[in-house]
């Protein structure tokens, strides 16, 4: 592989972990609908380890705003619901011993306003995510032309190649963004 190539790969690699930490990040915001994603940041305290919610119960959507939670261990209901209580979900669960139900009321308009607006946030943190990639991958084609006797030719080719990168995940980031911010603003 040559050096322009290892310098493609490391700048699109760190772009690609950007778009699927964004993904991750608007995964867990709430939309007016239940989505079993909410649940995957919430750590539940399991005979003294850190447990995620999918690891000890099943997850259910009956309906469009209720999710159900199963634990396989009933005695942990109640850790369960604690770990619902102490997170920022915002929604309080229902228990009746053995299963747990987490009605999401719908969203209020100030309350999908302030949701858009994390989201922005999480989209121009990836941007700066993916300008940062673009900047780490020009300082090392710089970097190989001056140190390794790379053609000030290749070099260029190598920084316009990231620029087009960059464009493509910038690009990417706006639409995943619209996608978002349309399907919180849905009522």
């Amino acid at each position: 592989m040559s050096e322009v190539d290892a310098i493609l790969n490391k700048a699109r690699t760190a772009m690609d972990k950007t778009i699927a930490n964004l993904e991750d990040n608007f995964a867990n915001v709430r939309t007016g609908r239940a989505n079993a994603m909410v649940l995957n940041r919430i750590m539940v305290d399991y005979y003294g380890t850190p447990t995620p919610i999918n690891q000890m119960a099943g997850v259910k959507t009956p309906e469009a705003h209720l999710l159900v939670i199963e634990p396989w261990d009933k005695s942990s209901v109640k850790d369960i619901e604690r770990a619902i209580l102490d997170s920022d979900l915002g929604v309080t669960p229902n228990s009746d011993g053995t299963v747990i139900r987490l009605p999401f009321p719908s969203l209020t308009e100030e309350r999908r306003k302030e949701l858009a607006k994390q989201c922005r946030t999480y989209a121009e943190e990836a941007r700066v995510a993916v300008r940062n990639a673009r900047r780490d991958g020009n300082n090392a084609a710089q970097r190989a032309q001056k140190e390794e006797d790379l053609p000030e030719d290749q070099a260029n080719r190598a920084e316009k190649a990231i620029q087009k990168m960059t464009d493509e995940h910038i690009e990417k980031i706006d639409d995943l963004l619209k996608k978002k911010e349309a399907d919180i603003m849905e009522v």
